[in-house]
């Protein structure tokens, strides 16, 4: 068997995006840029010091963008790059989904 057999999208995918937090800060980024207060006001119950984690692993992974600001106080902006916008469609028929088989 050669290694091309042995790629499984879907680790990738769990890799990059699996966790209780990583799919909703995509989510809440999704319509709008926001700062690290604003995310950690709207992601109910996530801790500010696993927020910071998720948001430095997703910016490693090339899925959102951080932006800093040399203001006082200092001001940082999140959003999403082209990549993570890719995920817009599946993001979308995943919601569909869950409305239609659990609300």
């Amino acid at each position: 068997m050669n290694n091309e057999n042995k790629f499984c999208t879907a680790s990738v995918f769990t890799e990059k995006l699996g966790g209780k937090w990583k799919l909703s800060i995509i989510y809440h980024l999704s319509s709008k840029s926001l700062r690290f207060g604003q995310l950690a006001a709207v992601i109910d119950g996530i801790s500010r010091k696993v927020l910071t984690d998720h948001l430095n692993q997703l910016v490693a992974d090339k899925l959102i963008s951080r932006e800093s600001f040399k203001e006082t106080p200092p001001r940082v902006v999140y959003s999403l790059t082209d990549t993570a916008k890719k995920l817009q469609p599946i993001l979308q028929s995943i919601d569909s989904w869950v409305r239609e088989s659990y609300t």
